[in-house]
C-alpha cells in the first residue's frame, strides 16, 4: 500500500471521526515544527505526514479510495471540480496527480485556532506554508519574511504553555531495586476530547524498574498529565524512593549490615549467617580479631551497578561488640593469663 496513513496517525482501520480528531490533536501538537527547534527537519516531515494522513482518513471519499486502492489510487483522483470520471491505474490524463493534500497549517488552524502562536490571521489566499530552503521554519504572505520564528532568537511567538512536570514517588523495596521489577501504575487524568471538552480518562502505565536503580531515579511519561484547552499536557514523572530494609542499608552501590557479636566471639572467631536480597543463604567465617571499627568486606555481594552490567558493589559487615557487664574473679584471672595482662 505504500504509505500507511493509519500507522502514521496511530489509529486502527475502524477508527471513528472522534478517534481521528483526538489522535491528530495529540500528534500535531507534539510534532509542530515550532515546538521542535532542535530537530526542525524531522518535525516538519512528521507534521506534514500527520496532516496528510488526517486529510485522507477524515474524508470519507478519500478514505474509501485509500482503503481499496492504496496511495496510488489517491494519486489518480480527478482534480477537484473536474467533473470527470475516476480513472484508476495509469488512466489519469497528462500523467499528473489529482491528489493534492491540504496545507498542513490550514488543518492545524482548524483545531487550534487560525493563529495559535499569537499572530493575526494571514488573510485570504495567504496561507502559511513550509519553506524548503532552510531559511526559516515557515514562510509567510508570499514574501521572504518568516511569520514564525524559532525559540532561539527570543523574539518570536511562543507555543502554547507546557506546565511543569507532575512528580509522584514510587516506593520500591531493596529487593525490587536489587533484582529489578515491573510495576503497573493506574493513573486517572482529564483529557480534551475531539469537541474540546474535558473528560476523565484512566490508563495503566508500565514501569520497568532496572536492577541497581537508586533513590531519586526519574521515569518520565511525556504528556501523561492532565490536559487543558490551549495548553500542552504536563509530563508525568515517577521518582524512585527506597523503602527501609530490616537488615541492609544501601550506601551507593554497596550494602551495609550491622552484626552484633560477644566479646568472646570478637576475640576467638565466629560465623555470620545471612540471607541475600535474592534469597541465597551465605555462611561467612570471621577469623580476624574484631576490634573497634572493624569492617568485613564481601566483594560483589552489593547492589547491581547500572552502568556496568554484570558488576556489583560490595557487602560491608560492621560489627558491634557486646561487652560483658560483670566478670567473676576467676574469669578475670583467666583472661589475664590468656591475654598476658
Amino acid at each position: 500500500m505504500g504509505v500507511d496513513y493509519y500507522n502514521i496517525l496511530k489509529v486502527n482501520k475502524g477508527a471513528t471521526d472522534d478517534d481521528l480528531k483526538k489522535s491528530y490533536r495529540r500528534l500535531a501538537m507534539k510534532w509542530h515544527p515550532d515546538k521542535n527547534p532542535n530537530n526542525k527537519k524531522e518535525a516538519e516531515a512528521k507534521f506534514k505526514q500527520i496532516s496528510e494522513a488526517y486529510d485522507v482518513l477524515s474524508d470519507p471519499q478519500k478514505r474509501a479510495i485509500y482503503d481499496q486502492y492504496g496511495e496510488e489510487g489517491l494519486k489518480d483522483m480527478p482534480p477537484p471540480g473536474s467533473g470527470g470520471g475516476f480513472p484508476f491505474g495509469n488512466g489519469s490524463t497528462g500523467g499528473s496527480s489529482g491528489f493534492n493534500p491540504r496545507n498542513a497549517e490550514d488543518i492545524f488552524a482548524e483545531f487550534f485556532g487560525s493563529s495559535p502562536f499569537g499572530f493575526g490571521s494571514p488573510g485570504p489566499g495567504r496561507s502559511m506554508r513550509f519553506q524548503s530552503d532552510g531559511g526559516g521554519m515557515f514562510g509567510g504572505f508570499g514574501g521572504s519574511d518568516n511569520i514564525f520564528r524559532t525559540y532561539s532568537d527570543g523574539t518570536g511567538a511562543s507555543m502554547p504553555r507546557k506546565p511543569p512536570p507532575v512528580e509522584s514517588k514510587l516506593p520500591c523495596s531493596l529487593e525490587e531495586l536489587y533484582a529489578g521489577s515491573t510495576r503497573k501504575m493506574k493513573i486517572s487524568r482529564t483529557v480534551v476530547d475531539a469537541n474540546g471538552r474535558l473528560v476523565p480518562e484512566s490508563e495503566i502505565l508500565t514501569i520497568d524498574v532496572k536492577p541497581g536503580w537508586k533513590k531519586g531515579t526519574k521515569i518520565t511519561f511525556p504528556d501523561k498529565g492532565n490536559e487543558h484547552p490551549n495548553q500542552l499536557p504536563a509530563d508525568l514523572v515517577f521518582v524512585i524512593d527506597e523503602k527501609p530494609h530490616d537488615v541492609y542499608k544501601r550506601d551507593g552501590n554497596d550494602l551495609v549490615m550491622n552484626q552484633r557479636v560477644s566479646l568472646a566471639e570478637a576475640l576467638a572467631g565466629t560465623t555470620v549467617n545471612l540471607t541475600t536480597l535474592d534469597g541465597r543463604n551465605l555462611t561467612i567465617p570471621v577469623t580476624d580479631i574484631v576490634s573497634p571499627g572493624y569492617e568485613l568486606v564481601i566483594a560483589r555481594e552489593g547492589m547491581p551497578i547500572v552502568k556496568e552490567p554484570g558488576s556489583r558493589g560490595d557487602l560491608r559487615i560492621k560489627f558491634d561488640v557486646k561487652f560483658p557487664t560483670r566478670l567473676t574473679p576467676d574469669q578475670r584471672a583467666g583472661l589475664k593469663r590468656a591475654l598476658g595482662g
